[in-house]
């Protein structure tokens, strides 16, 4: 079983608004309300490719539940944490102006709720995959992702880890199967600007020599880099298309890489699944579907 972890869900406002004007009442010209998260949206788009997955975290309130009620009504098997305070939060996102964003803080998470979290994920074991992604509130201990990886140790999970700076360096010890930083995240931990594909390889043998088995990089409109726990190197421009909605993207590229990897224990063609899959929600309003997904895969993925 595949479980993603979301310690701050959302219920993601995606809006559009003609000729945006500060200090003026706006009307929006487009609205979608989707449940958000990293770990969602990689378990979002893995139903999507027909793969079941648990998604774990904590939710609160009244938005909690209906991002519990718009999940069940995806066909996306849920397990949160049900918070007794607070409420969760709403992330506003404006597409007409692009990557602007209003994101909210959420509940304040107790050490027993936590507690209460790695109960559940002791459950996981041989063959099980785990996702954990995103950054945690203020409430919670700045090394919980090491703390579960720690707790996991030895019952050879895989576990795929997308996070920035300390959150992911402070794992590479415990091998996680899969981390994928962007490019700029990447250059961020090694204090380097990296624009070409050409120039990430290092830094992310980098990250392989300290631990991780497989780095995937994405970078956007570049494509992504893929430094393979077989020795190999795969790299690949993104396919052409319009950008609609980067929303989710890097989310998805960790999506049809696991579902490649599934399918075929192929790392090249995990890279292009994954590569297909974070350029085709990046092409569309939604997380990318099926269809979209071997669209863009071409004639080998079928």
């Amino acid at each position: 079983m595949i479980y993603t972890v979301t310690f701050n869900p959302s219920l993601d406002y995606i809006v559009s608004v003609d000729d945006f004007q500060l200090g003026l009442t706006n009307r929006t010209s487009s609205e979608l309300m989707l449940p958000g998260g990293k770990g969602i949206n990689v378990s979002t788009v893995l139903g999507n490719l027909g793969i079941e997955s648990t998604a774990l975290g904590f939710v609160a309130g009244f938005i909690g539940q209906e991002i519990i009620r718009r999940m069940g009504e995806m066909g996306i098997r849920s397990d949160f944490i049900v918070l007794e305070n607070g409420v969760s939060r709403i992330n506003v996102k404006l597409k007409s102006i692009d990557g602007t964003e209003i994101n909210g803080a959420g509940p304040e998470i107790s050490e027993e709720a936590v507690d209460c979290l790695m109960k559940k994920l002791d459950i996981l074991g041989r063959g099980d995959i785990l996702v954990l992604a995103g950054s945690i509130p203020k409430s919670m201990p700045d090394d919980i992702y090491r703390r579960i990886m720690k707790r996991l140790d030895g019952r050879e999970v895989m576990i795929v880890v997308d996070a920035t700076k300390d959150l992911l360096m402070n794992v590479l010890e415990f091998h996680p199967f899969l981390v994928k930083p962007n490019h700029h995240e990447l250059g961020e931990i090694f204090q380097t600007e990296l624009k070409t594909r050409e120039s990430v390889i290092p830094y992310a043998r980098k990250l392989q020599a300290m631990g991780a088995a497989n780095v995937l990089v994405s970078m956007a409109g570049e494509g992504a880099a893929l430094i393979a726990a077989d020795g190999k190197i795969y790299d690949a421009p993104a396919p052409k298309g319009t950008l609609v909605n980067a929303v989710g993207a890097g989310d998805s590229m960790v999506a049809g890489f696991l579902a490649g990897w599934i399918e075929q224990k192929s790392y090249e063609y995990a890279f292009r699944m994954g590569l297909a899959a974070g350029s085709a929600s990046a092409f569309s309003e939604m997380l990318a579907t099926k269809e979209e997904i071997k669209k863009l895969l071409g004639d080998g993925g079928k």
